[in-house]
């Protein structure tokens, strides 16, 4: 991802936060001929593997999980974005621009066949969806039924070996980031709203 040094995070704590906290991601894949991608929950757990692993998991009718090998994959998480107008800034020329949040994680996608660690990683999804939701859904299903619906699906894990994050808020743009976060704040859009947040916390 290209990310000139005003917009990288290295943080690690941060891109740990934010991948959980944007944790519908897509895992974009290569099978030799053509780029392949699939939209899906991911959950982070930061303490295993040496820079964390990826839970989630597949469709068994997708075609995508059938060509993981030995090679990475990435794994893109975005948060709030928002359409930047020149007309917010102090400092003239300008032209439009756009703000945006995001991380990618590389690693090595392995299959979870063993059916315990299998129904591990699904209880660890439900409980983090699902925690502190008024009338929660507590998971309770019958062996059988949990194990006919987990034919259908195949669980991945993917140790992560690279990280990169780039929060790219104005930093560059010191003089006008005011102006910017104030349209942001006005604006009826919420993600608008929450790049406007982001930006006062970054800024």
């Amino acid at each position: 991802m290209y990310t000139p040094s005003h917009f990288q995070i290295d943080d690690r704590d941060t891109l740990n936060a934010f991948m959980r906290q944007h944790s519908f991601a897509t895992i974009v894949s290569h099978d030799g001929k053509v780029p392949q991608a699939t939209h899906m929950p991911v959950l982070l757990n930061p303490t295993q593997g040496t820079h964390g692993i990826l839970l989630s998991h597949m469709a068994r009718a997708n075609p995508q999980w059938s060509h993981f090998t030995k090679s990475e994959v990435l794994v893109i998480f975005t948060g709030p974005h928002a359409y930047i107008s020149p007309a917010w800034y102090v400092t003239e020329p300008a032209v439009p621009t756009w703000n945006y949040t995001a991380v990618h994680a590389y690693g090595i996608p392995r299959i979870v066949t063993q059916h315990d660690r299998f129904a591990e990683m699904l209880h660890d999804l439900i409980e983090f969806y699902e925690t502190g939701r008024p009338n929660r859904w507590h998971g309770i299903l019958s062996a059988e039924f949990r194990d006919g619906l987990m034919k259908g699906i195949v669980g991945i894990e993917i140790e992560i070996t690279r990280l990169e994050g780039k929060f790219k808020l104005s930093q560059n743009r010191p003089q006008d980031a005011s102006g910017v976060i104030t349209m942001l704040e006005n604006s009826t859009d919420q993600t608008d709203r929450d790049t406007a947040k982001m930006m006062k916390e970054r800024l």
